[in-house]
């Protein structure tokens, strides 16, 4: 595994409301297993919290998986935003899919990283030509 797994909101998704995700929350756990044993870093780029976050109980449980496991919120950089519309523009994609974009920048920026995610198509193609990240598919 790489030195660093990188979550999307799908994933993280997953394992806070892993009742309602059955077989991708079961996935999203194993992967992060993998990663604890590998003793990879586990980030989640802080635009991610936009996606799954609404106010209320729900970020409860987003708060729980965020505290209790390792894994740690990274603030988006001025370096990684501009990044992030260089990938989209090359792409072809939209604002719609910033946040994915950001997802990606940051695991650029990490280093070789592994983004764990439940849209595996569309972050392929902004990390295409980027030997040093991965997609891996919950």
């Amino acid at each position: 595994m790489a030195r660093t797994l990188v979550l999307d909101a799908e994933a993280l998704n997953a394992l806070a409301r892993a009742r309602e995700r059955g077989a991708l929350a079961h996935r999203a756990r194993a992967v992060l297993q993998v990663a604890h044993e590998e003793r990879a870093l586990v980030r989640v780029p802080s635009p991610v919290l936009a996606e799954v976050c609404r106010g209320g109980s729900g970020d409860a449980l987003v708060s729980r998986v965020l505290n209790g496991r390792g894994i740690v919120v990274v603030d988006l950089s001025a370096t990684a935003a501009r990044r992030a519309g260089a990938l989209l523009a090359r792409a072809g994609l939209g604002s719609t899919h910033a946040v994915d974009a950001f997802v990606v920048a940051t695991a650029l920026e990490l280093g070789p990283a592994v983004i764990a995610t439940g849209d595996p198509d569309d972050l392929r193609r902004l990390a295409a030509g980027s030997p040093n990240l991965r997609i891996f598919a919950l």
